[in-house]
């Protein structure tokens, strides 16, 4: 087996490199995500899909920290990310910024759909909850589409960066051909 080192991960670490890097219209909300090592491994996963933003919302920790810093390879330094204190605030302040944007919430819901069945398109922003909690119902009551995967097994429910991780990839299948580079 061959260990890459964070450097060998990378096309580059120049600034033109990043420049290079052309972002989709992905968007992510990560409300209240406690592990600092989601929240790294989310970095990482907003690079490897090259989403425009990150937003982190209300108990989530930021930038610098060393656990986020080494889970997400140093993926901090190359996405875009801001804080504010509710999703609620990332979700009205996206919607400013960003025309036609669709808001999704990954969680088990009422309202929502199988995550497989959902009509995506860009621009889109991904929110995920709290670890335990989910996402808060005020949140859910702003986002325009909630989205879940469906459990066949004992646990209800996946760990917050592989939930985010799967509809994200589906996402890239979807919209891929219509607007990928």
């Amino acid at each position: 087996m061959i260990k890459l080192n964070s450097k060998q991960l990378r096309l580059g670490e120049s600034k033109e490199k990043k420049l290079e890097v052309k972002k989709q219209d992905i968007y992510i909300i990560l409300e209240n995500v406690l592990d600092t090592y989601n929240v790294g491994a989310i970095f990482r996963l907003a690079d490897a899909v090259s989403a425009k933003k990150v937003f982190l919302c209300g108990g989530t920790s930021s930038p610098p920290n060393p656990r986020i810093k080494k889970s997400s390879i140093n993926t901090t330094e190359w996405v875009e990310w801001e804080y504010c204190e509710t999703a609620s605030e990332a979700v009205s302040r996206l919607k400013r910024e960003a025309e036609r944007v669709k808001v999704v919430a990954i969680e088990q819901s009422k309202k929502s759909v199988p995550y497989d069945k959902f009509d995506y398109s860009l621009p889109i922003c991904l929110v995920v909850g709290n670890e335990t909690y989910g996402v808060l119902k005020k949140t859910l009551e702003v986002v325009d589409s909630v989205v879940e995967l469906p459990m066949y097994g004992v646990n209800i429910s996946l760990n917050v960066m592989v939930s985010l991780g799967i509809v994200l990839y589906h996402v890239l299948s979807k919209t891929r051909g219509k607007t990928f580079g």
